[in-house]
């Protein structure tokens, strides 16, 4: 070890991450003290990483974390991930941020300081890549062009920020391409609640747990956009046609639109969503490339609808990962006229039900019938604690019915999956 570069030692360190396992690794001798001092890259206070944590005080902490990152010189990341503090002074964590904002790449933080401290501005204009806040509150965001030059990936959970500054701090972000927004606070100046967010270099979007009247996205060169438990009323991309993967899961939207953007979709991945067929297929049915199709839990605005088989398999040819899972009706079984149609590509077929009905072992026979080139199939499905005995009947159909179903499709790999 005493052959070792400190630069080598520095880089050993900073795989460690946990503030109190570099200062402990550390001490093991002077050139790995200089190691810490002078090539230490990474840092990170994490509740988890010590139980001691949840014994101190807050001013102790605060005194523990200024120490050790005042014996370094040139942390690209630090993370202060403190679950169990309520808040920081100001004070200190100014200090943190002034000591380190000339160096530091990445910065994760996620405890609120009082009186509350403009972050953006002790962190803005230089080299910051990775920014992610949680549990503060952003006010008073300057219109000031690439004040983030550098940042790529930008996460903000449980802040208050207001629509005009976000919008504001996306537009100084002009290389940001991952942007992460969860159960933030919007204080919006309009009754409207509407929130315009443009940004050309944005390719990752992840939004969580907001609710608003209506969210719209200008992004050219957006490639995924993930919606999870939110209601809003309007939801509207503007995009060049660079979208590729669309998920949606859990959602209350009224007016969902995508525009021009799902002629190069390869994944629509779509749970516990109340859908009308016929608008949400005209949505995507110029996505020639899509692969993989998820439609989970979904519930139909119109008793009389259902997935329509045979226009999926005109319309996505490429498709090879096949998931449906939503309430059987007689509709439900109506594949077209016999060999009009089959999903040549597809390789996994998963299926699920919630309750379980003779319904559901027809359905299953006729799709696989559609899959000459099926390679594996999962069944998914809900079975009660306490079962009636006609379930445990039904149950037992359902069992006997595959098992004779798929002696015709010995090589079909079958999983059954229940919950």
């Amino acid at each position: 070890m005493e052959y070792l570069p400190v630069e080598v030692i520095g880089n050993i360190l900073s795989r460690l991450g946990a503030a109190r396992d570099v200062v402990i690794a550390s001490s093991t001798c002077r050139k790995w003290r200089e190691a810490w001092r002078n090539h230490l890259h990474t840092l990170t206070f994490s509740s988890n990483d010590w139980p001691v944590y949840h014994e101190l005080t807050r001013s102790r902490l605060e005194i523990i974390v200024t120490q050790t990152i005042f014996q370094t010189n040139g942390l690209h990341c630090l993370s202060i991930i403190m679950d169990d503090v309520d808040e920081f002074s100001a004070a200190p964590v100014i200090a943190w941020l002034m000591y380190t904002r000339e160096t530091l790449r990445q910065l994760h933080y996620n405890v609120r300081t009082t009186p509350n401290i403009n972050i953006l501005e002790k962190c803005g204009r230089q080299r910051l890549e990775v920014l992610a806040l949680a549990h503060n509150t952003i006010t008073g965001v300057e219109p000031s062009y690439q004040k983030f030059p550098c940042l790529r990936s930008l996460s903000l959970s449980y802040v208050s920020i207001s629509a005009l500054d976000l919008s504001l701090f996306l537009t100084a972000c002009p290389k940001v391409e991952v942007l992460s927004l969860v159960s933030i606070d919007i204080v919006m100046s309009d009754p409207q609640a509407t929130m315009e967010l443009t940004s050309n270099s944005l390719k990752d979007i992840y939004v969580e747990a907001i609710s608003l009247d209506k969210i719209i996205l200008e992004a050219d060169s957006l490639e995924k956009l993930h919606l999870k438990d939110c209601t809003l009323e309007v939801f509207e991309l503007v995009s060049k046609g660079s979208l590729r993967l669309l998920k949606i899961d859990d959602v209350s939207v009224i007016h969902l639109d995508i525009g021009e953007s799902a002629e190069n979709l390869e994944i629509v991945d779509v749970s516990n969503f109340t859908i009308m067929w016929s608008k949400f297929h005209h949505m995507i049915a110029k996505s020639s490339k899509l692969r993989r199709l998820r439609l989970w839990g979904v519930v139909f605005d119109d008793d009389d609808e259902a997935v329509d088989i045979e226009t999926i398999s005109a319309c996505f040819p490429q498709l090879s990962h096949l998931s449906l899972s939503y309430e059987l009706r007689e509709t439900a079984l109506h594949y077209g006229s016999q060999d009009s149609f089959q999903l040549e590509n597809v390789v996994v077929l998963e299926l699920g039900w919630t309750v379980i009905s003779d319904l559901f072992s027809h359905w299953v026979a006729g799709l696989l019938e559609r899959c000459p080139n099926l390679r594996k199939l999962v069944i998914y499905g809900v079975v009660s604690e306490t079962k009636t005995h006609e379930e445990c009947h039904t149950l037992a159909n359902f069992t006997s019915f595959i098992v004779r179903l798929m002696r015709k499709y010995l090589h079909v790999d079958v999983q059954f999956e229940y919950e």
